[in-house]
């Protein structure tokens, strides 16, 4: 199978969880906030080692073996890269200024939308990465990198569509909106992929763009929304579905 057609059915299924998470405001009214910080907590945890095992670790090893240098600086340069990409589509955001929640709401689906664009190219470029390096702890490198990305677009998908209904959406108007939020994973993930195949010396620094981008989500976004104050702020669920994450990631690397 094309590397690139493996990169569209992975971001395919990302996409289809983020259905699945924005179909929550088809069937719950109010869903349960503890669940969804310990999904938030454990999306966390796997997208913090999958950036580490399945995108870092391996920019730098083929930093050393295609350009024959030191692998750290190139993948401490595309981190920063990936980094400073989604701070700046952030501030962009920002920008805009929205008021009224109609407005506010469709701001949100612009700002998710806009961080899936590096989440499918974290997977695109992921397998893309077999065309240089064809085996199997590269093929499970990469599966790990769309779990990742699957597993955290499901609360994902859910805090699109119920911002969105109680801004006066009716209830399949916030499904649409919050699937098609996902929609860029494919697209994406393809470009990723071929990027990877055609520009193989480019490859390291794509690695680490990726994890760049996953690190700041993860470190930004995620694990703050899964402590944020309430009568949940203290409990260890959120870390302990973090805690949860990380180390079968780690596990799924290393058998």
């Amino acid at each position: 199978m094309p590397y690139w057609l493996m990169a569209l059915l992975a971001t395919l299924g990302t996409w289809a969880v983020t259905a699945l998470g924005a179909a929550v405001v088809l069937f719950f009214r109010n869903p349960k906030e503890r669940t969804l910080r310990v999904m938030l907590g454990f999306a966390a945890g796997v997208m913090l080692a999958a950036s580490v095992w399945s995108l870092l670790e391996p920019a730098m090893a083929q930093a050393t073996q295609l350009l024959h240098m030191p692998g750290w600086p190139l993948a401490v340069s595309g981190c920063l890269c990936g980094v400073v990409f989604l701070w700046a589509a952030d501030r962009l955001i920002a920008h805009f200024k929205p008021d009224g929640s109609a407005r506010s709401a469709r701001m949100l689906v612009f700002s998710i939308t806009l961080h899936n664009i590096p989440e499918g190219l974290a997977v695109g470029v992921a397998f893309g990465m077999l065309a240089v390096n064809p085996t199997r702890e590269t093929f499970l490198s990469a599966c790990s990198v769309a779990v990742g990305i699957a597993v955290q677009n499901f609360p994902e998908g859910a805090a699109v569509s119920l911002p969105l209904q109680k801004a006066g959406f009716s209830r399949k108007r916030s499904f649409f909106w919050g699937q098609l939020s996902g929609v860029v994973e494919p697209i994406a993930g393809v470009f990723g992929a071929l990027m990877a195949m055609v520009a193989t010396y480019s490859l390291p620094f794509l690695l680490s763009f990726a994890a760049g981008a996953m690190l700041l989500v993860s470190l930004h976004e995620l694990i703050p929304a899964c402590h944020t104050a309430g009568e949940e702020e203290r409990s260890y669920l959120p870390t302990a579905g973090m805690l949860l994450g990380f180390l079968l990631m780690m596990v799924l690397e290393n058998l």
